[in-house]
């Protein structure tokens, strides 16, 4: 039986799913059978960073009743499943978050590890994302605004019933005033599972042509390593380090018309360009 993991966070902006992308691939690595799933049904993004931000059929969809889970899975990097959620406003008036939980279900016989990638706050969205998972990760800055944030979202999947493994620090700089973590593991009860630094290759993610995760472009970069620990402590695995002499293309769907970046984001957003 699959590990059905959420990641959430008081505060958008914390880097919540670029942690998601490069946990799934690391586990990966590791042999690990892995469905990553966006579950930031209002604000889905996961999709663009694994370059699947055409797929047709979404987690709306299923939610929606209009296509099966599995016609809504597509193959992205190292093997790793996605299920991507819909960029249409129009979609996402008509979705009910709260069928999450029975729509997932299903994967934890096929996969190792389903990672949720959840919205920020504490929304109907949230609760529905933590009620659909049996552990969660919280991720923060190690600032006092997202900590504060962060309380109320760990009170929400204490209620739940929902298993904390920990919290992830983001974007450290060991800067005066940053909260260290020892005193976020004081004030939130929970362990630290890791820091990860900031690291300008992160930021560059998105600035390449091919938009790729930095454990696929750069996995030798100080966030990648502090993600592919964290990726340890979660599994109890050792996750391989050594990069492959080629990182394939990320295969599509058949069917799916190729679009620039930009002219993929405007039509499913329901613009076009002239």
């Amino acid at each position: 039986m699959g590990r059905i993991i959420s990641t959430v966070s008081g505060k958008g902006g914390v880097g919540k799913t670029m942690f998601v992308a490069n946990l799934g691939i690391a586990l990966a690595k590791a042999g690990f059978r892995i469905c990553l799933v966006d579950a930031d049904i209002a604000m889905a993004n996961l999709s663009l960073l694994l370059g699947l931000q055409s797929s047709p059929i979404t987690l709306h969809d299923v939610l929606l009743g209009e296509s099966t889970l599995q016609d809504a899975i597509y193959e992205g990097p190292e093997n790793v499943s996605l299920i991507p959620s819909g960029l249409s406003l129009e979609s996402y008036r008509r979705v009910d978050s709260e069928k999450l939980a029975d729509a997932i279900e299903p994967l934890a016989d096929r996969y190792d590890y389903i990672v949720l990638d959840g919205p920020p706050g504490i929304s109907k969205d949230v609760m529905a994302c933590l009620a659909a998972s049996k552990e969660c990760i919280f991720i923060t800055q190690p600032t006092s605004p997202a900590i504060a944030d962060l309380f109320k979202v760990k009170t929400i999947a204490q209620r739940l019933g929902v298993k904390a493994l920990g919290i992830v620090v983001n974007f450290t700089r060991n800067e005066k005033g940053e909260i260290s973590s020892t005193e976020i593991m004081k004030m939130l009860e929970l362990p630290v599972l890791g820091e990860i630094p900031y690291d300008e290759n992160v930021r560059k993610t998105f600035l390449q042509k091919n938009v790729r995760p930095v454990m696929l472009r750069v996995p030798s970069c100080e966030a990648a390593k502090a993600i592919r620990k964290i990726a340890e402590r979660i599994s109890g695995t050792k996750i391989p380090t050594k990069e492959k002499a080629k990182i394939p293309i990320f295969p599509r769907k058949s069917g799916t018309i190729k679009k620039g970046f930009i002219e993929k984001i405007l039509s499913f957003l329901g613009f076009r360009r002239e």
